[in-house]
């Protein structure tokens, strides 16, 4: 009984002098290759909400850093500081990114509210302001996950960024957590 050879298929990997000459003829896109599986500028239109979001993040902190008051409110004041300079970190990498595709990063103050998918809320007290940033957090790590799975392959770049972030944006929802929970007294959260 003869056995058939199984049928070669095409390898995964691109020769490398195919590699080179599709890198010479399109120079022109920059970072942005045949084999980005993406909408570059859906890509691009998404991380400028993304940017926007990151960029209200750290006015909000910033804010509550200056302005928070009250017995406790200096060990607050400095999670509030060191969590808008994490944001800030997000908004550069984020910005960078959309110039590695081709994009402006766009830090035009006018519009930002109606592009971010949090909110600048300030707050009455210091409780108040602890409230808002959980749930800008909650907001943010929301929003990113279902990024993440929208980019999925198409994307890889944007996807394992978003996922640095994402694991941040979690950090500091249960900073706020953890801090609601001192100042109130309580757990917030249920336990089931």
């Amino acid at each position: 009984m003869a056995t058939k050879k199984a049928a070669i298929s095409e390898p995964f990997l691109t020769d490398v002098k195919t590699l080179r000459e599709r890198a010479r003829k399109s120079i022109e896109k920059g970072a942005v290759t045949q084999g980005y599986g993406g909408d570059v500028q859906q890509t691009i239109e998404i991380l400028q909400a993304v940017l926007a979001t990151e960029i209200v993040c750290v006015l909000r902190y910033t804010m509550h850093a200056v302005s928070a008051t009250g017995i406790s409110s200096d060990s607050v004041k400095e999670e509030f500081a060191q969590h808008a300079k994490e944001e800030q970190e997000h908004m550069m990498v984020v910005a960078e990114r959309i110039n590695q595709l081709g994009g402006k990063p766009n830090f035009n103050p006018e519009g930002l509210a109606s592009r971010s998918a949090s909110q600048y809320a300030e707050g009455e007290n210091l409780v108040g302001m602890i409230k808002e940033n959980l749930v800008a957090e909650r907001i943010a790590v929301e929003h990113y996950s279902e990024l993440i799975r929208f980019f999925g392959d198409k994307d890889a770049t944007t996807r394992v960024m978003l996922e640095r972030i994402l694991g941040n944006e979690e950090e500091h929802a249960n900073d706020m957590h953890d801090l609601l929970v001192a100042h109130e007294g309580r757990p917030m959260l249920p336990n089931d």
